[in-house]
């Protein structure tokens, strides 16, 4: 039997804040075009963070049973496979937070009267569990980082927007890469860390197709277009939320890394610090957004 624990540890809450970030900088942005309907906001963040504890343990489930994550993985801990958790109860637990997030998401349509969410909620579990599950999971494909760009960037911040504002607009639209690169970085960090490993158990992902060199500037390329793209939105809506740069503040410490050539655990820190930073930028947008048009 799993403790309290390594239950928390297996749910992996240093990848929360891509779950926080698309609701926040999507709201900022509803807020900038006229203003916010936090009572959906609320229920867009339950969304969004039971999917990604879900997709965490759905992941955890579906590459412990395919012995993808064996004794000599590198990272934070597995339940599956380190046999603490029995996979049935791994997957029961990813199809209940899968279920919250169903559930939210229903009010959500009852409230707004949008009943083509309900295709769109299908669509984001449907992504969640066939990252790593089934017979042809799309993460052992080297589709990982495109289908993070377009749930927890395009999808997560546009649909929060168009729920609170009817429309999502081109600045929207571009925080929505701005948030969608960054949910890529850490991603890419974190696929970085397991290079040897994926390609010992045949996961084929963008890191082991570029190889060590080519993840790393893959990394920078993306912290730089999102860095890029919070001008943009600044130039589109308020210069404000320029305050969304403060997230370069904790990017020096993993571009630092990277250009070491930091591996293995030493990448820890960076999957934390760029997760964080992503969630730095989003609150940099709702700042800038409140004092642009105070409440």
């Amino acid at each position: 039997m799993a403790t309290a624990a390594e239950w928390l540890e297996g749910a992996r809450p240093r990848t929360l804040p891509t779950a926080i970030a698309p609701v926040v900088a999507g709201t900022a942005i509803a807020i900038a075009d006229g203003g916010a309907r936090w009572e959906l906001a609320t229920l867009c963040l339950v969304v969004a963070l039971g999917l990604v504890v879900g997709v965490n343990f759905a992941n955890d489930y579906s590459d412990g049973i395919r012995g993808s994550d064996g004794e000599d993985r590198v990272g934070p801990l597995r339940l599956v496979g380190s046999g603490v958790a029995e996979p049935s109860h791994v997957e029961a637990a990813a199809f209940a937070c899968f279920g919250v997030s169903a559930v939210a998401g229903l009010i959500i349509t009852i409230m707004t009267g949008h009943w083509w969410f309900i295709i769109v909620g299908l669509a984001c579990i449907l992504a969640a569990w066939f990252y790593t599950g089934g017979s042809h999971p799309y993460g052992y494909a080297g589709l990982g980082e495109t289908f993070v760009f377009i749930f927890f960037g395009l999808v997560a911040v546009g649909g929060t927007v168009y729920v609170q504002a009817d429309h999502v607009g081109t600045a929207g639209w571009v925080t929505a890469c701005v948030i969608g690169a960054m949910a890529c970085a850490v991603l890419v960090a974190n696929n970085l860390r397991d290079i040897d490993g994926d390609r010992v158990s045949g996961k084929h992902t963008v890191a082991t197709k570029l190889g060590h060199q080519g993840t790393r500037i893959l990394y920078l390329v993306l912290v730089a277009l999102a860095c890029v793209g919070v001008i943009v939105v600044a130039a589109l809506s308020t210069w404000w939320v320029l305050l969304g740069l403060l997230m370069v503040i904790l990017l020096v410490s993993p571009v630092k890394a990277l250009a070491t050539k930091a591996t293995g655990m030493a990448l820890v820190p960076v999957l934390k610090n760029t997760g964080l930073a992503e969630l730095l930028c989003a609150v940099g947008f709702l700042v800038g957004a409140m004092l642009d048009r105070p409440l």
